[in-house]
């Protein structure tokens, strides 16, 4: 963080610090957004910082904003590539057509990832409106909750008739507004279980059982009705008695 300082009086222009810091960020979101713009339109070639400010009309930034922009920002920027002092727009997805894009497109569905958002192919595809209807019905469009578009493949090698009586008996269970706790309660009352139930349970590892601490281990003794008739010779035979 920089501080200024000002020299009538002594004390910290915070006005002054946080203009020049909006200022900064302010030039740097006018570029990257034009960046991106550019390269929607198919300009996707590399331009240098004083191409960039003449293209954006930010002619009377200072020198120290240009060097913050070639040392810091433009470099660390996600979205911003730099080659040899030169900087171009970076999407997510690079795609040079509609055949990158189909290419794109059925990766992402055979390895499972599904979709891709449509902001993210236009940011990524130059005329992107004209190569997505030239596609036509090669690729179908989902919209979430939150209203936005993602893309998929549309693999006709899975398209397949469906009966329709069958189809009749599933459109006319009402799971509108459901939420999964009732949905797998009403398979239940029609004795139906659920894939959750179905499933492998989960083994719970048996306890060991702890040693029994501080206590001497009795053993069992045996011929217990011998015990008065029993001598110790551990010191040597005794002589015989008289009788």
């Amino acid at each position: 963080m920089y501080v200024t300082e000002d020299a009538s009086n002594g004390s910290f222009n915070l006005k002054a610090l946080s203009g020049s810091s909006g200022y900064k960020f302010g030039c740097l979101a006018k570029i990257v957004n034009y960046m991106k713009t550019r390269h929607q339109r198919g300009d996707t070639h590399f331009l240098t910082l004083e191409e960039i400010l003449d293209e954006t009309k930010l002619l009377d930034i200072g020198m120290k904003q240009k060097l913050w922009l070639m040392s810091e920002a433009l470099n660390n920027n996600p979205k911003i590539d730099s080659q040899d002092g030169k900087y171009a727009f970076k999407p997510k997805y690079p795609l040079k057509d509609k055949k990158a894009l189909l290419r794109l497109l059925d990766k992402h569905d055979q390895l499972g990832l599904g979709g891709i958002l449509l902001e993210e192919v236009e940011e990524g595809l130059p005329n992107s409106a004209k190569a997505i209807k030239a596609l036509g019905d090669q690729i179908t469009f989902v919209s979430r909750p939150d209203k936005k578009k993602v893309l998929f493949y549309n693999d006709k090698h899975c398209q397949f008739l469906m009966d329709e009586e069958f189809q009749k008996l599933w459109r006319s269970v009402p799971v509108d507004s459901i939420d999964e706790e009732k949905i797998e309660e009403y398979l239940k009352k029609q004795g139906i279980s659920s894939m959750q139930e179905t499933g492998p349970k989960k083994v719970l590892p048996v306890p060991k059982r702890k040693k029994p601490g501080g206590q001497k281990r009795r053993f069992k003794t045996h011929n217990d009705h011998l015990a008065g008739v029993l001598e110790d010779y551990s010191e040597g035979v005794p002589a015989k008695k008289n009788h």
